[in-house]
Formats: C-alpha cells, sequence, structure tokens
C-alpha cells in the first residue's frame, strides 16, 4: 500500500509540474497591430493580430470627449504567429487576421480596437480566470476634408513609433536593448500610442466646447497632402518630433499659398526621418549621423539627424518660427526642476491674448506647468527688457516673441553636436509670423496641460487662435 501510495504522489506531483510547465511556457497574450495608420471613412482597416488563445473578441471605439463604440466582435478565430528577430525595424509579417469596413457615419476620429482573450485556468487546477487585453489604434479621416470642420488636427503618430520598443529597440538607447538605440522602426509591430498624454486632453477640450476638428497622421501630410485645400487651419499638438521632408514640403507650400498652422506643440520637427518599406518603417540615425548611408553622399540634405545641424541646414525654425537648438527643457532632465513652468508676458496687447486680462510681465500657465517638458525657441536679443530675434538661426524675419521662459538642454542630449555652445540657457518662446498663412507657435509640448486644468487664460488663447486662423486666408 505504501509503494501504491508512493506511485500516486509521483504521478500527481508529475501532473502538477506539468500544468505549471504548460501555464509558463505558454502565458495568455493577444496583441496586434493595423496594416494602416489612418483610412478615409467608408474605407477598410485590416488588423493583423497574434494570440495563444483559440478565440478572441474585439470592440472599437471613437476615443474623444466621450468613448463611443462603433463596431464589436466575438468568438473570433486567434492564431499564434512568429515574431522575427528585426520585428523593431521590419515588422512582424503576421498574416491579415480580419478586415472592418468604415462608413461615413464613423466620425472623423482617434480609433482604438481593443483585443480581449479569456483563458478559465486549467482542468485540474489554477481554475481562476485569465484576461488578457491589449489595443490597437487608427485615424478615420473624412472623406470629404473640410465637410464638417475647417481645421485639421494632424497627430504626431511617427512620435508614438519613435518611442515604441516592442521587439527590442526604439529610437532611444534608453529604453531598447543593451542600451542600443535602433535607427529604423517599423509600424507593422504593436506600436504603443501617446495620443491620450498629448492630443487627447485637447480634443475633450475643443469638442466639450463645439469645436469640431477633423483629423488625419504625420504621414497623411506625406503621402496625401491634397487634404490640406480642405482646411483653413493645421494643428500640432504636444510631442510633434519627427518629420519627413516631404511632410515638411507639403505644409510649408500650403502655407505659402494662405494656410495657417497652430503649432500647440513642442520638440517639434526636431528630426528629419526617411519613409521607407511602402510607408510601414522610417529611419532616423540622429546622433549617429555620420552612421547614415547618406553620409557618405553628396546629398548632406537628406541626413536622417537634426533639422537644424549644419549639413543638413534646414532649421525647423524656417517652418515653426522656434526650434529645440535654442530651447531645451523645464521640469525634466533635471533643468529648472523646482522653478514655476510658466510663460512671462511680453506683448499683452497683441490680438493672441485679447480677452486674457494679462499684461507686461505677467505670468501664464503655472498653475498647470504649460512650459515644458521638451520646449522651442530662437536666437534672441534683449531691448528695452524685451526680447526680440536675431534671425541667425533660421526664425523668419517677421516672427514676433510673444511670451517666453528660461530651459536648458541637458549635455548628454546636446554635447554631442560639434557646433553647440555648452551650458547655453536657451528660452521657450511663444509667438507667430504670417508668411502668405499664419504660423502660431506655442514653443511647448505640454500647452494642453493648460486645458485639462481649465486656465482661462490659456483657454481664452487657444480659442483666440482657433477662431481666427480656422477663417478663410482673406479674411486674416
Amino acid at each position: 500500500m505504501k509503494s501504491a501510495t508512493a506511485f500516486i504522489f509521483v504521478v500527481f506531483v508529475c501532473l502538477g509540474a506539468s500544468i505549471a510547465r504548460t501555464h509558463a511556457l505558454a502565458p495568455l497574450f493577444i496583441e496586434g497591430y493595423a496594416d494602416q495608420r489612418s483610412v478615409a471613412q467608408g474605407e477598410e482597416i485590416g488588423l493583423h493580430i497574434s494570440t495563444s488563445a483559440a478565440l478572441f473578441s474585439a470592440e472599437i471605439h471613437r476615443v474623444g470627449q466621450d468613448k463611443t463604440l462603433v463596431w464589436q466582435a466575438k468568438n473570433l478565430r486567434g492564431a499564434q504567429h512568429e515574431i522575427p528577430e528585426d520585428a523593431s525595424a521590419k515588422g512582424c509579417g503576421w498574416p491579415l487576421t480580419l478586415k472592418v469596413k468604415t462608413s461615413s457615419e464613423w466620425k472623423s476620429g482617434y480609433y482604438e480596437v481593443t483585443l480581449r482573450a479569456e483563458d478559465p485556468g486549467g482542468k485540474w487546477t489554477h481554475r481562476s480566470t485569465h484576461l488578457a487585453e491589449s489595443s490597437v489604434w487608427f485615424i478615420v479621416r473624412q472623406a470629404k476634408p473640410g465637410e464638417t470642420s475647417r481645421i485639421l488636427l494632424q497627430l504626431a503618430t511617427n512620435t508614438y513609433n519613435a518611442y515604441t520598443n516592442w521587439g527590442g529597440f526604439s529610437l532611444y538607447s534608453y529604453n531598447s536593448l543593451a542600451g542600443n538605440a535602433g535607427h529604423a522602426v517599423s509600424f507593422h509591430r504593436p506600436v504603443t500610442s501617446q495620443y491620450s498624454r498629448w492630443e487627447l486632453p485637447f480634443v475633450q477640450w475643443a469638442e466639450c466646447r463645439g469645436i469640431s476638428l477633423e483629423f488625419a497622421t504625420n504621414e497623411d501630410l506625406e503621402f496625401h497632402p491634397e487634404i490640406l485645400t480642405g482646411y483653413h487651419l493645421v494643428l500640432s499638438v504636444g510631442h510633434d518630433e519627427y518629420w519627413s521632408s516631404a511632410m515638411r514640403d507639403h505644409l510649408e507650400t500650403w502655407i505659402s499659398r494662405g494656410g495657417n498652422v497652430a503649432f500647440f506643440s513642442g520638440n517639434t520637427c526636431c528630426w528629419q526621418i526617411r519613409t521607407e518599406a511602402e510607408r510601414h518603417r522610417f529611419t532616423c540615425w540622429k546622433q549617429n549621423y555620420h552612421l547614415d548611408p547618406v553620409f557618405a553622399t553628396q546629398e548632406h540634405r537628406k541626413l536622417s539627424s537634426l533639422w537644424s545641424h549644419h549639413l543638413i541646414a534646414r532649421p525647423e525654425n524656417q517652418l515653426t518660427g522656434v526650434g529645440f537648438l535654442w530651447g531645451g527643457y523645464r521640469k525634466s532632465h533635471g533643468q529648472f526642476m523646482h522653478e514655476p513652468a510658466e510663460y512671462e508676458i511680453h506683448q499683452p496687447d497683441h490680438w493672441v491674448f485679447k480677452g486674457t486680462g494679462l499684461s507686461r510681465g505677467d505670468k501664464l500657465g503655472g498653475k498647470d506647468t504649460i512650459v515644458g517638458y521638451e520646449c522651442d525657441g530662437c536666437e534672441l536679443q534683449w531691448k528695452d527688457e524685451r526680447p526680440y530675434p536675431t534671425h541667425r538661426d533660421g526664425t523668419p524675419a517677421d516672427f514676433q516673441v510673444l511670451a517666453t521662459c528660461p530651459v536648458r538642454w541637458h549635455p548628454d542630449d546636446a554635447e554631442w553636436y560639434e557646433k553647440w555652445e555648452k551650458g547655453r540657457t536657451g528660452h521657450a518662446c511663444l509667438g507667430l509670423y504670417t508668411q502668405g498663412g499664419t504660423v502660431f507657435t506655442a514653443g511647448s509640448t505640454d500647452w494642453s496641460h493648460g486645458l485639462r486644468g481649465k486656465d482661462p487664460a490659456v483657454e481664452q488663447i487657444t480659442l483666440n487662435i482657433l477662431q481666427r486662423l480656422s477663417q478663410e486666408p482673406k479674411k486674416q
């Protein structure tokens, strides 16, 4: 009897170990990506999904002031797919799982696909229910641009991809394998959205006030520039860091013809990228520009490095009025961590400040830290305690500096650049210029903090800009 009991005990131990190994080797998971970043109303979006579950469910919501359900399905057949070693740069190559057709009823906006897989647990043990959940995002463009709004919000989707380290590598060493940054990132992998951090507070504020917006992605400026003709005002909100030359070319041409732009963003158009692999990947060598294959050619203007690098010679100031080389950090990277993140007003009589009650020397946005974490500025000279651009850095001739705040780069981020002035303190600059159309810049990634915090002056300034610049260009 003792030997039989021992035998049974061993069987149960082995069975338990087998079950434990099975669960350890095959955890419940589900993740995926869309075949495109944006589609027009009425077009199909394809979803590529890998899961350890036999069945899964999916829901699609539009995410704005409210979260609106537009599509759902259950008991979809799942399959697990291999992850290539170079997935970060070249994508996963997973087969198409399903297609969903949008419609004219789907309002232009940011859409989130929620994927869910469920496991009821083991047959003999571990019977607790497990749920795996992840999301996929895409944008729906207006089929007829400008039909519901003359304001286009182009989301900083290139920045989402640049920071995503799924597969092991992003464009940043701090969150990549072995501290080695990648130089190419693919959209054909689960890309982490930054929408909720940057653009969503702006969208919720606008929609709450009945201000309609139509949506696009960064790459729509590159591959669908024809949509610009439907709008009077293009918006950039938050952290719009990575731009291709085609994006800039198309937007600058549109501005020269009278189109208006409001950059409620910072660190904007900092790095030049090159789109590759049929639009599904982009390259940016950043600080390692000398390793970029273009460096060995004479086409240095195409280097995937700082737009303001002297070899590219196309500083972002020429587009936005400001740039990161003359800006820096506030309440981030150890810079000005204990000082208020607020603007000092220099030209309170300008139409941008109409209705705010602000006076010269007043502070703006400190309660909600609207200046940070990355800020853009221009080279300044001071006369009668007021700042004016020197224009030596590419800032347009009629750029007006309306408000400033001191900011500074961290040495690790700046001193790789051989023309960097070590220890320099710059200024975040809020201002605007007109060359064909009018271009406003908030000079800060965190402007929307003031909208989320319901700062009356920040709200009024934003309203002034949207109302004036969304009118017909001839009315400017």
